[in-house]
């Protein structure tokens, strides 16, 4: 299964929560989810005819909704999910780690990036250093100690700037640590989950790939 490559509003109105796929846009009242939330005239569009959803249909919707927030692909999902199973720990809780080292949603969350997917494309045409060294690998796994920072031709840049005069756009969170005179960004400890914000229950995920 490829990337989505569709309206990614949609995505959202899908899943029935926000998604965080249209960088700033999701975070005003002009987002898809929250209209949806709100439809003219005050009536809710939340049918009481619905189809109730079996625990396979939870299951595969909770799993899609954590591809689609962090932008991978079926095969690329399905490794982290096993390489959770292999660490020590509860799955979920290790394999929410392992997708918020992602470098691209480094990147996202010390607000370089709009998007995870804006910075998925940052760190793939070679925008950014990790430790002082070109990096075009948007699935790197940071480790505590390592330093987000600028190529020499990317500070220079049109985009650099913009960036920089609304740094930070949001909060930074605990696990990282943002350097606004310098513009780097450093992975102070291995998050939490009372650090991670995302809506993702990790149970029906662990539980839809140990079946397959």
């Amino acid at each position: 299964m490829g990337r989505y490559t569709g309206p990614v509003c949609r995505l959202c109105r899908r899943m029935g929560t926000k998604l965080f796929l249209k960088g700033e846009r999701c975070f005003t009242p002009r987002c898809a989810v929250e209209k949806r939330r709100a439809p003219p005239g005050g009536q809710s569009r939340e049918g009481s005819g619905r189809r109730r959803i079996s625990e396979h249909g939870i299951q595969l919707r909770e799993k899609q909704k954590g591809r689609f927030i962090y932008g991978l692909m079926e095969a690329q999902f399905r490794n982290d999910v096993e390489e959770a199973t292999r660490l020590k720990g509860s799955t979920g809780q290790r394999l929410l780690e392992l997708l918020e080292r992602r470098l691209d949603n480094v990147v996202f969350r010390l607000g370089f990036a709009d998007s995870r997917g804006q910075a998925r494309q940052l760190v793939g045409h070679g925008h950014l250093l990790v430790n002082s060294r070109p990096v075009n690998i948007p699935s790197l796994t940071l480790k505590a100690g390592d330093i987000v920072s600028w190529t020499e031709r990317s500070a220079k840049g049109a985009y650099y700037k913009t960036m920089l005069e609304s740094l930070p756009k949001r909060p930074v969170p605990q696990w990282l640590e943002l350097d606004k005179n310098n513009v780097t960004g450093k992975v102070v400890t291995v998050p939490t989950p009372s650090d991670i914000d995302t809506s993702i229950d990790t149970r029906p995920i662990v539980e839809y790939y140990s079946r397959r």
